[in-house]
């Protein structure tokens, strides 16, 4: 019984099921997409009945960090209109987001905003890009959605780019690929290092996964993706990828979509499957390589138990049910991200840091 007071600080009794983390937990989240929601006139601070994620239930939760999804999608690469798309998307996040609700969104830039944002109460936000495209190939571009707030891009979408393949069109005959990142690609990968950007493999396919690891001197992780032993889909890792992150110092968020937790369609994907997902890649990876990248409004279905944001307590009491102590909860939770993206910050090179 010596670490009943340890596991209280994170789990209530069970009766009281919304009962969020203890303020020691704090919770990071590094793919939400409601800001798509969010330009189509949804209101993130009133309680909504359809969708994953608003700030009523982001706090019976008890989320501390959310990194917003700048998501481009790749209808916007006819016409160049990638950039204009990414501009719209950091104003949702920065006008309908943190400036509207500013007692209780905190726009983080670094590990230590996080923590701080927490201190104070208030939910950190953070912002990554979804689809290397939305740079329009332009360095300049790149630089200037760093200032913008950006802390990490995912290099592809579901469409290869001019200079990354993705997973998700590999069987397109109609499609340009590279055999993974071109001398370009590695140009990417550079400068994000150089400015402190988190490199993101979700959504890449293998061979350009192993190629960013080959080019990247920081740490790299994949902001949404599940194991692959377990699902058998191209978006998911191999453990040979989740053990080379790991080694590198990477994380892999898990990814609450059902169709990449479990290949099976009754019962369909629940709670269970998520902490199976989150088992394997620690015995993978090991404790320090794992994390949570929900996909919340960016996934048509939800897994039974993980519903929508307010759930996380359950999957608190599924962990700790498992086995895991309070502190293996904290380093999956945030502790793994917090390290990696102090390691990104600490690998840079840029004067006057924004």
């Amino acid at each position: 019984m010596a670490n009943l007071p340890r596991l209280c600080t994170l789990l209530v009794c069970a009766g009281l099921a919304a009962q969020a983390p203890a303020p020691d937990a704090l919770l990071i989240d590094t793919h939400n997409d409601v800001p798509t929601r969010i330009l189509k006139g949804f209101d993130i601070g009133k309680r909504a009945k359809e969708g994953h994620t608003d700030l009523p239930r982001l706090r019976e939760g008890g989320v501390g960090a959310v990194f917003f999804s700048v998501y481009v999608g790749a209808e916007y690469v006819t016409g160049n209109r990638s950039a204009h798309r990414a501009l719209e998307m950091f104003d949702a996040v920065l006008g309908d987001i943190v400036a509207r609700y500013p007692n209780d969104f905190l726009m983080a830039r670094t590990a230590d905003d996080i923590e701080m944002a927490h201190r104070q109460g208030r939910i950190a936000a953070l912002i990554g890009i979804e689809g290397g495209h939305a740079i329009e190939d332009d360095l300049a571009l790149l630089r200037d959605f760093y200032a913008l707030g950006a802390r990490y891009m995912t290099l592809t979408h579901v469409n290869t780019n001019h200079w990354a393949d993705s997973s998700g069109d590999l069987d397109n005959p109609k499609v340009q690929h590279h055999n993974g990142l071109t001398d370009f690609g590695r140009q990417v990968i550079a400068e994000m290092n150089r400015l402190g950007m988190i490199v993101d493999v979700s959504h890449v396919s293998d061979k350009t996964f192993w190629d960013v690891l080959a080019a990247s001197r920081a740490p790299v992780f994949a902001s949404h993706s599940s194991c692959r032993a377990l699902c058998d889909v191209p978006r998911n890792m191999t453990d040979d990828m989740i053990r080379e992150l790991a080694r590198k110092g990477g994380v892999i968020q898990i990814n609450f979509y059902p169709g990449f937790l479990t290949e099976r369609k009754s019962p369909p994907a629940n709670l269970e499957d998520v902490v199976a997902h989150i088992d394997h890649a620690v015995k993978v990876g090991g404790i320090g390589a794992v994390g949570i990248g929900s996909d919340f409004d960016g996934i048509e279905q939800t897994p039974a138990g993980l519903e929508d944001v307010s759930r996380f307590p359950n999957l608190t009491r599924a962990l700790l049910a498992k086995g895991y102590s309070p502190e293996d909860v904290r380093k999956i939770y945030g502790g793994n991200t917090l390290r990696l993206m102090r390691a990104v910050e600490g690998a840079a090179h840029l004067p006057n840091r924004q």
